[in-house]
């Protein structure tokens, strides 16, 4: 079993959907930027937006990676102009996935409650000889939807105010 950088945040590992993948044959720069866009997504919406990337009727905003990046008007959805479409990119991340929603429907999670909690995009080190360039390494943790905290009564605040 490999360590998981996220493992602070897994208290218990029967209530989360777990799935990592090392040493992939993807660029990293392409990955991290999928990644932080499906973060925080439903399940639903994180696999339907991969989907939407594959068949380019959704792009991927480039934030940090976007040197020599076009401009796309599919971008302003998400408050900038530069996008693309990394189809590998969003081919793994969609396995990983759907192997984490799998292993999470194993541990007895409701799978429509899930959202994408926490995904780390590493890079790998390159290999010898007939190298790919950039590698890297994914950790996927998929958990419950977070419940609502209710909101504490305004005249309770204002009193320990005063006290």
């Amino acid at each position: 079993m490999g360590y998981y950088s996220s493992h602070n945040l897994v208290k218990d590992r029967k209530a989360v959907g777990i799935s990592s993948g090392e040493y992939l044959r993807v660029h990293f720069k392409n990955t991290r930027e999928t990644a932080a866009a499906v973060s925080g997504l439903e399940l639903s919406k994180a696999i339907k937006y991969l989907e939407d990337v594959q068949t380019h009727t959704q792009c991927v905003p480039f934030r940090r990676h976007n040197g020599a990046v076009g401009r796309t008007a599919q971008a302003k959805k998400f408050g900038v102009v530069q996008g693309r479409w990394p189809v590998k990119s969003a081919k793994f991340l969609l396995g990983l996935i759907k192997n984490a929603q799998s292993n999470a429907e194993v541990n007895g999670l409701d799978v429509n409650e899930l959202e994408v909690k926490n995904i780390v995009v590493q890079q790998a080190p390159k290999t010898r000889r007939r190298t790919y360039r950039h590698p890297c390494h994914i950790q996927i943790v998929l958990s419950p939807l977070s419940a609502e905290i209710p909101k504490a009564a305004e005249e309770s605040e204002a009193a320990a105010i005063e006290a």
